[in-house]
Formats: structure tokens, C-alpha cells, sequence
């Protein structure tokens, strides 16, 4: 199964890159505890352990590749994979997410996108400006 979703965050395309990447931005943006790195290879964790992956790639203020999962997803399912594209527009940046390699189980991600990173992210970075 296949999620892809883009909303319109207001804020640049290189602040909602650094955020995602780092411990402090993503659990300010999100407001869900994460650990982060800037650097392909390393692991990652958000909302309070709840999600795990890796960095697979990463071309800065552009694109961000990640395996993910979460700890409802069952033991021998194999990681899905985030690709968060960042363009930047008029009033801020246009986000788009491509969720790949979801669990069949996993259409309630669709809503939790929009509820833990989307709606968050926009209020926070709309309280910045």
C-alpha cells in the first residue's frame, strides 16, 4: 500500500528540512519526543519511540528518504519508506510525502500524517513567524 499526501507548511523549505533531521526540531515541530541526525546511515526515533528507521537519503532543503515503522507493525513485515519532498512557494513550502511499502493494515498512517506531523507542524511554524 502507497500513502501520498502534500500540504502547504508556512515555513522554509530549509528550516522544515533541519527540523525533521534533528532531536530538538522534529520534537518541537511534532510535539512528540524524536532523536534525529543529519547524516545518511543513522537512526532515528519519533513520538516517543513509537516510530523507528534510518537516514537513506538525504539531499539538503530538497528531499529526505527514510525507512520507517512503527510498533504496531507486525514482526516480519518489512520497513516501509518515507520520501518527504520540499519545494519551496509562495507563503512557504510545499510538502509532499510518499509512504511506501505499508502494511496492508496501515491506512489509519493516512490519517495520523495529517494528525501528528501536518496539523502540528503548521501551527508550530505558523506561531514563528
Amino acid at each position: 500500500m502507497e500513502i501520498s499526501i502534500t500540504r502547504n507548511i508556512p515555513t522554509t523549505p530549509e528550516k522544515i528540512y533541519t527540523h525533521w533531521l534533528s532531536s530538538d526540531g522534529h520534537t518541537n515541530m511534532t510535539g512528540g519526543v524524536a532523536t534525529g541526525s543529519a547524516k545518511v546511515g543513522d537512526n532515528f526515533t519519533a513520538w516517543d519511540g513509537y516510530i523507528t528507521g534510518k537516514n537513506l537519503i538525504l539531499e539538503p532543503f530538497e528531499r529526505i528518504v527514510q525507512s520507517w515503522r512503527t510498533s504496531q507493525f507486525k514482526e516480519g513485515e518489512v520497513d516501509s519508506q518515507i520520501e518527504v519532498l520540499l519545494e519551496k512557494v509562495k507563503g512557504g513550502t510545499s510538502l509532499t510525502l510518499h509512504h511506501t511499502k505499508v502494511p496492508e493494515s496501515g491506512e489509519h498512517y493516512r490519517k495520523g500524517w495529517d494528525e501528528h506531523y501536518f496539523e502540528p507542524m503548521i501551527s508550530y511554524f505558523s506561531s514563528l513567524k
